[in-house]
């Protein structure tokens, strides 16, 4: 007799039976899908917590970096070494990079600390950290920018039920710049006639030697400056524009004679504060740190009124030109009258002037230290001379003088342009290293 034999699996299935048949173990496959699922998404958080918040850090940092750049580049151009260059250089380099807003876009950097006295060092021509005007050559400004908080991660963390403390960065940026050689240069629409050597460097001319603007006529001769277009033209409307402010001027340009333009007095005395109307209700971009005026009256000897002592029989109220910026002098001293500036100077600018811009912080920077290409017999420019505008002019028909203050690329000279860096016969400009 054959046997049948039945295999019983009644301990291995447990779940609800239909029609016959078992179902095994699916209660517990269905719940394992859906806690492999939460731990993949957990990981995808996290993943793209690293992602974004990596990514936001890299753009704080972009932001960071270019306000110490800004800030390092302004410093830099101060190093002429005066006394006050580093306190100037401190003072521009914290203004230019906090006006660079951080942590996306944030002007006050998200309530965070900003640059200041601190976030500056000064070095050497050997990169030795100094506290001496006269030494220092590079400026470095660092800075440390707290609390750039990582919010995914934040919650990836605490999402295993668990109080979170807050994952937070420091991100860190820093520049290194100099004063080195431009190519290019923003110089007045004027050119120095005067034996030069090769490089532009002056040999005719002493340093605080004034030297007269032929103002009644063009390319002066030699030992004198004359009117003489940035862009070759002879279109006295074009130098009042190039007054305005023009750069791009390269050692090798022909420079052009243009005539005389009835308001290139205008343009040139908003430098001193001194306007036929009103004066602007915002301060001119070209107004000077001081409108105080230099003369044969009240600077009798002719000669170093940038820095010099002041000489015997000078007016009472004279001083040199850096002692008078520091106090925001006007034309008339601590006055606003026209007539009193000119019983200062001697100069008749009454008649087409009428108005000066009150002494106190609305004057600007120094507008005054100018730029002038010295030229060959062919009007070429064969270098840059630093000047200082000495005069305001009461008509374009006047002679005026302006003191020569060394040639532009001698690294103490107070002359910094905003051209392209990479030249050999200066002027200075102020160049990132690091």
């Amino acid at each position: 007799m054959k046997q049948t034999h039945r295999l019983t699996l009644g301990p291995l299935c447990k779940g609800p039976s239909s029609a016959g048949r078992c179902v095994c173990g699916l209660g517990r496959q269905q719940g394992a899908v859906a806690v492999t699922v939460a731990l993949c998404l957990l990981f995808l958080l996290g993943f793209m917590g690293l992602a974004l918040d990596f990514g936001r850090l890299f753009v704080i940092r972009s932001e960071l970096q270019t306000a110490v750049d800004s800030c390092a580049l302004a410093a830099a151009r101060e190093l002429d070494g005066r006394a006050d260059a580093l306190a100037r250089a401190s003072s521009a380099g914290r203004t230019a990079g906090n006006a660079n807003a951080v942590n996306f876009q944030s002007a006050n950097w998200a309530s965070r600390a900003q640059l200041t006295d601190a976030s500056l060092q000064f070095f050497d021509r050997d990169l030795k950290l100094t506290t001496q005007p006269a030494l220092a050559r590079y400026a470095r400004c660092r800075h440390e920018h707290e609390g750039a908080g990582a919010w995914l991660l934040t919650a990836w963390q605490g999402s295993g039920g668990q109080r979170s403390p807050d994952i937070s960065h420091r991100v860190m940026a820093q520049a290194t710049a100099t004063r080195l050689g431009a190519q290019t240069a923003c110089p007045l629409p004027l050119a120095l006639r005067i034996d030069t050597q090769e490089g532009g460097s002056s040999t005719a001319l002493a340093v605080g030697q004034w030297v007269k603007l032929v103002s009644k006529k063009g390319l002066a001769s030699k030992g004198e400056i004359g009117w003489a277009n940035l862009d070759g033209s002879s279109s006295a409307a074009q130098t009042e524009r190039e007054l305005m402010g023009s750069c791009g001027t390269r050692v090798g340009d022909r420079l052009g004679t243009p005539g005389v333009q009835a308001s290139m007095a205008d343009v040139w005395n908003l430098r001193f504060g001194i306007y036929k109307n009103n004066p602007p209700a915002q301060p001119d971009g070209l107004l000077d740190a001081t409108g105080y005026a230099y003369t044969k009256v009240n600077w009798p000897s002719q000669s170093s009124a940038y820095q010099g002592a002041t000489p015997a029989n000078a007016g009472v109220t004279a001083a040199n030109y850096l002692a008078k910026s520091a106090q925001r002098a006007s034309c008339a001293d601590t006055g606003t009258s026209v007539t009193t500036c000119e019983s200062i100077t001697g100069l008749k600018i009454s008649v087409a002037f009428k108005t000066l811009a009150p002494p106190g912080p609305a004057y600007g920077g120094s507008s005054r230290v100018v730029l002038v290409p010295t030229v060959d017999d062919s009007a070429r420019v064969t270098g840059y001379a630093c000047m200082l505008m000495l005069q305001p002019l009461s008509s374009p028909l006047v002679d005026v003088q302006l003191e020569y203050l060394g040639n532009a690329s001698d690294a103490a000279s107070p002359c910094v342009t905003a051209g392209l860096p990479g030249g050999g016969a200066g002027p200075l400009v102020a160049t990132l290293v690091r």
